[in-house]
């Protein structure tokens, strides 16, 4: 591990601590020659997971490209961070959960939605609207009317 500080390569942990979401470790470090003080976070390594494109091209799954996504979906809607961060997770631990190494851009879309509509509505249909790739006004509305059994049962 090097310091942020002066790039040394030695360093000892003074502090190791589970994240609030226990996902991670979260380590204070001291380094041996400046002596600063600056925090690591480690975490388990996955299994690298592909995703298979539509167009049939595959590319590492990108958790980061996910939540962006997951935001935008959500976003200027009352959505916290937490909730993002929770469902990110969520999908996650299914993903690596299937125990395989490829799996659809579709069915990772399909997980994100199956959440997004218990969260918020709009975003849901957002969300959808963008991996569903509606064509037009006709498919727009089939959506609404396939989450419209969902809202009766609230």
């Amino acid at each position: 591990m090097k310091c942020p500080y002066c790039k040394h390569t030695e360093s000892k942990v003074i502090d190791s601590r589970p994240t609030v979401d226990g996902e991670s470790i979260r380590r204070r470090r001291t380094c041996q020659s400046c002596g600063k003080r600056f925090t690591t976070y480690e975490t388990i390594e996955t299994n690298s997971l592909m995703v298979i494109k539509k167009d049939g091209s595959r590319q590492q799954y990108d958790r980061e490209k996910l939540m962006r996504g997951i935001v935008k979906a959500c976003q200027k809607r009352p959505v916290t961070k937490a909730q993002m961060d929770a469902l990110l997770r969520d999908v996650e631990q299914k993903l690596y959960g299937r125990l395989e190494n490829e799996i659809s851009s579709m069915a990772i879309g399909e997980m994100v939605v199956e959440r997004l509509i218990d969260i918020d509505e709009v975003a849901y249909i957002r969300f959808a609207s963008v991996y569903r790739d509606f064509q037009d006004v006709d498919s727009f509305l089939e959506e609404l009317k396939r989450i419209q059994p969902h809202k009766n049962r609230d």
